[in-house]
């Protein structure tokens, strides 16, 4: 899976660190392990006696699971159900530990040893199955470094940052949570220190099997929910914590988790701020059209998987070393993790049991709380999918999306930045919106670590004529809810590249209302054309060409620096189709998914297909704008949501299908949502191709042949291949083209 690499601010937190430093303090002055867990939750009923000699390992209950500790190494294990069935057996490993996952609540549970030893009966719950508010407060959350313990017993590591001693509490809270290293008392997170700059009490907290914090990890697995639910009403229970509630920060990793926890309602949440977020984790990063994602989403997976060993991450190791008792003891389990990379590969076919609970577009409609959501259409970690679940948030009147060209870290850029410090400022810090001074030094090392320009200013206050925290707050919730910035790095004409955008719209939701889905057919000579075609006869061939599958067009630099030495290859001849309209008339502003609609027939039984759309300007200039990608087995539609706009493969094993041998059938490929301005004098360019060198981090394990194979595209009548796209009609574009280089995310090249 996805998500960005937290080390990019590490610079950073030397500058940032001086500001917080004396939040990081307790009363002595010292950074010192503060929290202490409380008791346990209240124990289940007593257990009965089991039926044979009592084993001498400890069993525990969980949501969903059964964990055990003690065991001799080697001894095979039985799980028995209330009725004494066997639910599932394991085997106690170097550890003597064993976790039986994917248990179904029920009371009278028992693990039972080959040599007929039994544990006492024992519980396993459901997410519902919450503790008392008294086991919450009962725990001490200080500043600094620390354990807050789970319903099971777990302790999860944190990093409390506060501005100042408990006592000269309450304060304004918020909370990171996340398996990279939010609790590592050396180097918070990004989002963590740039919140306590701006006066907030912020905590870390390390998910279960990652840092120093007990159990293991599993990608989302339900006891990361619910984990994330207790930690959030252990913080909010803390005296120092204003008003007893707590609201959730992050970009990427620890932007979905916030989906996630949201999703388990805890009522001490007051609103969350996700950014760089994914909708599908399947079909929309791991594997886009069905096509593996062997680059970003695969080396994301396997630093999760190291991250998770015993020791994994640097900071923790160092715990260790340095005598962390709990620290040590929490990484007892940790050989039964499992192997991340082996789920990927074991479920090449969407699994909806597998794939629905780690997808947020399956449960967002459950968050009720307050929503301040942004994300860029070339996010070239999570993808820009994340768009096509906004529409599903209807659980809550207040979310606000702002959506952008560009790359994974543009949410901090000054148009989306000054947003979000708006949005924790009146759901959280319950004021009226204001700047510090701090805020210069946060730009300060946006500027100079992320963006690299010369410099950087947010827009004006929007709230210094405001005199009432009330009035503030209706003037936000009187605005529309979703924004679209456009041609983000054209909007300061002295620095090409830097994250201001050309201009904005907002709408009343999305998809777009005023959308017109419009079509443009492929015609003779590589032409785009609003007529269909009228010939029987006309098609197009390319080679397949896998050649380029591992090619990114980024080699070297970041993506999030100001001008990315881009590489968007031209392909070998032969190798592509392309398809070009005629000049537009008018300014065309387009927001949307797209579908393009292949009559397709191949010498193989089935290939990947990658569909690019590109502007190719009156100067010689092509802009690229976004993809889609399709293995041609995979094409089934759920016809339940699939649209003109959008087509939305099932991607189930039983759907799969070969092509049909010597003969057209319709392939319909999802473009990914996008924004683009094309201004009148462009023409609009649609690639078919084999996936590859179009994403700075995205790489595809596509099929391979042990011959040539070649892909023939129908334009013919009765066949009429198209690409259908959102065109936003009646928008006159108040500003010039763009620069090449500048748009974020969007690489340029001379048009061939």
């Amino acid at each position: 899976m996805l998500i960005f690499d937290p080390s990019f601010l590490r610079n950073a937190t030397a500058i940032l660190a001086t500001l917080v430093l004396a939040s990081a303090c307790g009363d002595d002055g010292t950074t010192g392990d503060s929290g202490s867990p409380g008791p346990r939750p209240t124990p289940a009923p007593e257990p009965t006696a089991a039926p044979g000699p009592m084993a001498d390992f400890e069993v525990t209950g969980s949501v969903e699971q059964v964990y055990l500790v003690g065991a001799t190494p080697g001894t095979e294990l039985r799980l028995l159900g209330p009725d004494d069935v066997v639910v599932q057996t394991g085997t106690a490993d170097e550890n003597g530990t064993l976790i039986y996952r994917d248990v179904a609540a029920a009371t009278g549970y028992r693990v039972e040893a080959s040599d007929g030893a039994s544990s006492p009966a024992f519980e396993v719950k459901t997410p519902d199955d919450v503790p008392s508010p008294e086991f919450y407060a009962s725990q001490t959350i200080g500043p600094g470094y620390g354990y807050l313990e789970t319903r099971d017993g777990t302790l999860l590591a944190y990093n409390a940052l506060l501005p100042g001693p408990p006592e000269n509490g309450p304060y304004p809270t918020l909370v990171e949570y996340s398996g990279y290293d939010p609790a590592n008392p050396d180097a918070p997170q990004p989002s963590s220190l740039i919140a306590s700059v701006l006066g907030y009490a912020v905590v870390g907290v390390n998910m279960r099997g990652t840092g120093c914090s007990g159990g293991t990890f599993q990608f989302f697995e339900t006891l990361q929910t619910t984990d994330g639910y207790d930690a959030i009403e252990a913080i909010a229970a803390q005296p120092w914590v204003m008003d007893n509630e707590v609201g959730m920060i992050g970009l990427s990793y620890p932007g979905i988790s916030q989906l996630f926890v949201a999703w388990r309602q805890p009522p001490s949440l007051v609103a969350i701020a996700p950014l760089s977020v994914i909708s599908d984790t399947g079909r929309g990063t791991l594997r886009p059209g069905g096509i593996l994602n062997n680059g970003f989403a695969i080396s994301w997976s396997e630093g999760r998987r190291n991250d998770a060993m015993v020791g994994g991450q640097a900071w923790s190791r160092r715990r260790m070393e340095e005598g962390d008792q709990v620290c040590i003891d929490n990484m007892l389990l940790r050989g039964q993790t499992p192997d991340i990379l082996e789920i990927i590969d074991q479920n090449e076919y969407y699994v909806p049991a597998v794939a629905d609970p780690v997808s947020p577009d399956t449960f967002v409609h459950e968050i009720e709380v307050p929503t301040y959501l942004a994300g860029a259409w070339q996010d070239e970690q999570t993808g820009g999918y994340f768009a096509n679940m906004l529409d599903k948030f209807t659980g809550t009147d207040k979310e606000r999306f702002t959506l952008v060209n560009g790359a994974h870290t543009d949410q901090f850029g000054p148009a989306v930045f000054g947003r979000w410090m708006e949005f924790i400022d009146l759901y959280v810090g319950k004021r009226i919106p204001a700047r510090s001074g701090a805020v210069g030094v946060i730009l300060d090392v946006l500027r100079n670590d992320i963006f690299r320009v010369d410099s950087i200013s947010l827009e004006e206050e929007r709230f210094a004529d405001v005199a009432t925290y009330e009035e503030a707050l209706a003037r936000w919730e009187s605005e529309a809810p979703v924004r679209v910035l456009f041609d983000n790095g054209a909007g300061d004409p002295d620095q090409p590249g830097a994250p201001y955008p050309g201009f904005e719209m907002e709408f009343a939701a999305w998809p777009i209302p005023e959308v017109k889905p419009t079509a443009w057919y492929l015609g003779d000579g590589g032409t785009l054309t609003a007529d269909e075609p009228t010939s029987t006869d006309g098609a197009d061939s390319y080679l397949y060409d896998p050649s380029l599958s591992q090619k990114t067009t980024l080699e070297s630099g970041s993506p999030w620096e100001a001008l990315p030495p881009y590489e968007w290859v031209h392909r070998d001849e032969g190798t592509f189709l392309s398809y070009t309209s005629d000049a537009l008339d008018d300014d065309t502003v387009m927001a949307g998914s797209g579908s393009v609609d292949l009559w397709l027939a191949s010498d193989a039984t089935d290939t990947d297909l990658q569909v690019t759309l590109a502007e190719v300007r009156p100067d010689g200039i092509e802009y690229f704008i976004q993809g889609g990608w399709l293995r041609a087995s995979r094409r089934r539609l759920d016809d339940a949501v699939s649209t003109e706009l959008r087509p939305v493969g099932t991607h189930l094993f039983e759907d799969a299908a070969d092509l049909p041998e010597g003969a057209f059938t319709l392939v319909r490929v999802e473009l990914f949502p996008f924004a683009h301005a094309f201004r009148a004098g462009s023409r609009i360019r649609l690639y078919v191709e084999t996936p590859g060198a179009t994403r700075p981090e995205w790489q595809w394990e596509t099929l391979e042949f042990d011959e040539d194979v070649t892909n023939t595209v129908a334009r013919a009548m009765g066949m009429a291949s198209r690409v259908v796209l959102p065109v936003i009609p009646g928008v006159e574009i108040p500003t010039a083209f763009p620069p090449c280089p500048a748009l974020r995310g969007q690489p340029c090249r001379p048009a061939e």
